[in-house]
Parts: C-alpha cells; structure tokens; sequence
C-alpha cells in the first residue's frame, strides 16, 4: 500500500472521529432545548444520552471480533449507514422514544469508528510513529468537539432549531464516505487477526486491570463533558465556550501527545492525567465566573490523554489481543459512561431537591446542584491515581524483571 493511500486513509478516520465528535458536542449543546421541547427530566435526557454510550460499546465490540474476517472496509460501511440513519431519525424523531432510538444508531456508527480506524492505523504504522498517529487520530475527538460547540453556540444564538444543528452532522460524515471510496483498505496479519490468539492474550490479569482503569478514566472524562451546558449553565461562565476551551487543550495536547508519551511512557502520563482531572474537576465544583475558565484549563490537560494512551497501551504492550483487545478496552469505557448517565442525571435531580428544601431558587438552585453533583465526581479520577500509581510500579518491575533475563 502506497503512503498517499495511508495517508487518505488517515484523513479518512479523522473526519468519522469528528462526526463522532459533532454527535457528542452538538447533542450536548441542544439538551437544554430537547428537554424544553419534549418536557423531559433530567434522568430522561440522561437516559437519551446514556443510548450514544450503549451503541458505542455494542458496535465497537462486535466490529473487534469480526475485524479480521470483515475488515475495516465493511465495519466503515456500516458506520456510514447507521451515522446518516441516526441523524435522520433524529429531525424526525417527534419525542422522547424516537431520540432514543436515533441516538442508539449514533452510537453504533461512532463505536464503528474506533473498532476500525484504531487497529487500521496501528496496523498502518508502527513504533514511535504510531503513537504519534494514534494522539493526533484522537485528537480530532476533542477538536471536532470544539468545532461542534462553538456551531451549536452561535446556531441556539442565531435562534436556529435543535433539528438545524443536527444536520450539520451529516458534513462530516459525507467527506469521510468520499475520502474512503474506492481506496485499499490493509488487511489484518494471520497472527492479530486469529481471534483464538486474541482471547488467549486477552486473559491476562494486566487487561483486566486496564479494564477497569477505562471505566473510570472514561467516565472522568465523559461525564462533565456531556452535562456541560445543564451543570455550568448558572456558574456566571458560558458553557459551551468551557466545552470549546477544554477540546481545544485537549486537541492541541493530543496532537503533540507523540513525543510527550514517547519520553514519559504511557503510565507516567495517565498517572500525572488522573492528578490533573481530580483537581479540575474540584475547581469547577467550587469556582465560578473567569475562574470557571482556569478549571477547564486543569480539567482538559487531566482527561486530555487519557483515551489515546489506554488504547495505546493496548496496542503496544499487549499487540497480540489485536483489534478485539483494543474494542474491548474502548468498550469498557463506553459501557461505563452509558450506565453512569442516567445516574448523574439523578444526581442532578435530588441535588435540585435538597437545594430546593434547603431555600434556594433559580440560578442559586441550579447552581447548588451543579456543583454538589460535581463533588461527587471527583471520585472517579482519585480511584484512578492510585490505580495508576499501581500500574506505574507494575510496568516497571515488569520491565527490570526482562532487562534481569
């Protein structure tokens, strides 16, 4: 394969990133007016948006199974489909059952997205460049994040309808389509592609801790994100310019993420990530006005690279789960955030209460609530300092241990 194909392939998974990414930013940006129009709680929209988190893992793991029989060219087919029906269901939705189902296949089209385009691009490159390659992949999640907020802002500002913004997700959508049309895709090698080998690696201790450590690194990261606009609404900050503030850190920090990785390894990165993510999350729980800002500074340098380097520390301490090993692991993280949504919007909902029994009304209420929910937050990313401060040690005894041999 020529590196102009690789190339366009590339280019091709950065704009299915980035309809991933509009999905996200645009939908966070028009809660408000969905719940508004269709008379929904709290819990209901966290329930809509927990369905973008239930197909993510569903596709993502059954497109890592039948990677190495499919391939990444079928698996973006049925990307593209799903995203453009999900879209489509969306406008005309008309309440709160078909929004669920219309975010579903969103989400199956987004989780598409990783099982392919992660194991293609590892399979692409290697080494070093890889990991340059994989950051600046996953980069385009927060920049289009940005890109999509700072369009929802200036459309709700326009008065433009929710349904207005939605089709705006198909732009991005229609170019990864064209950028993938008639290319060569690379075919697995016999060794990954043999689910057997992928299984037999996959039962290690070591993946099951990774496991578990991308539930909590995905959930700090995801949860904030998505109730942006309801949680800061009242802070005296502007929500979606904080959602545009930390995806652009957080874009900016990924695509320089190859070299920052290659010098500190990918542990002492996700462990100094957690430290960050704690204290950002704290500062947005008790700061409000400009200092709201410097929050989203701390908050987007913590969660910034966390989803490239677990994956990345997939494919390069453990290559031989393969595609399936790297699914699962995104899965894992997808799965988590989709059971933690409708939880957070309860929590949303009985802190409103007890600031409501408590006196206080309007902005004051809300403001209460958003940041009594944030607290509560800020136990994911403190489990995940000291879990990565055990990996930290594991990787390096491990590693004494073979340089001994």
């Amino acid at each position: 394969m020529s590196q102009q194909n690789h190339q366009r392939l590339f280019y091709g998974s950065c704009f299915a990133l980035i309809t991933t990414a509009f999905s996200f930013s645009i939908r966070a940006g028009i809660l408000p007016q969905l719940g508004t129009t269709f008379n929904l709680t709290a819990e209901q929209l966290g329930f809509i948006n927990s369905m973008w988190f239930v197909g993510f893992p569903i596709s993502m793991v059954l497109g890592g199974i039948f990677y190495g029989s499919l391939g990444p060219k079928k698996i973006m087919i049925f990307a593209f489909f799903s995203h453009t029906l999900g879209i489509l269901l969306t406008i005309f939705s008309g309440g709160y059952v078909g929004l669920l189902v219309s975010t579903l296949f969103i989400g199956l089209g987004n989780g598409c997205t990783e099982a392919a385009c992660n194991p293609m691009i590892a399979a692409s490159y290697t080494g070093k460049e890889m990991n340059t390659k994989l950051n600046r992949f996953h980069m385009w999640f927060p920049g289009g994040i940005v890109l999509g907020s700072l369009i929802s802002l200036a459309m709700t500002k326009m008065n433009l309808g929710w349904e207005a913004q939605i089709w705006i997700i198909l732009v991005p959508t229609l170019i990864y389509a064209y950028l993938f049309y008639g290319q060569a895709f690379p075919e697995p090698t016999k060794e990954i592609a043999s689910l057997s080998e992928n299984l037999k690696a996959m039962a290690s201790l070591l993946f099951v801790f990774i496991c578990i450590c991308m539930t909590l690194t995905a959930i700090s990261e995801f949860g904030p994100q998505q109730w942006t606009g309801i949680i800061m609404a009242k802070s005296g900050a502007e929500p979606m310019v904080i959602l545009a503030l930390v995806t652009g850190l957080m874009a900016v920090g990924r695509y320089f993420g190859g070299e920052f990785v290659h010098k500190f390894d990918q542990t002492g990165v996700l462990l100094g990530s957690a430290i960050l993510a704690a204290v950002g999350i704290f500062l947005f729980s008790t700061q409000t006005g400009p200092m709201a800002y410097v929050a989203a500074v701390f908050f987007a340098m913590g969660v910034c690279y966390f989803w490239p380097n677990m994956i990345g520390f997939v494919a390069e301490k453990m290559p031989l789960t393969g595609a399936i090993g790297m699914s699962i692991v995104g899965a894992f993280g997808m799965f988590s955030t989709s059971i933690w949504q409708p939880i957070i919007g309860g929590w949303i909902d009985s802190a409103k209460e007890k600031a409501s029994a408590e006196g206080l009304q309007g902005d004051a209420l809300d403001l209460a609530a958003g940041q009594a929910t944030l607290q509560t937050m800020i136990t994911f990313p403190a489990i995940l300092i000291v879990l990565f401060t055990i990996l930290l040690f594991w990787m390096r005894s491990r590693k004494n241990s073979s340089t001994a041999h």
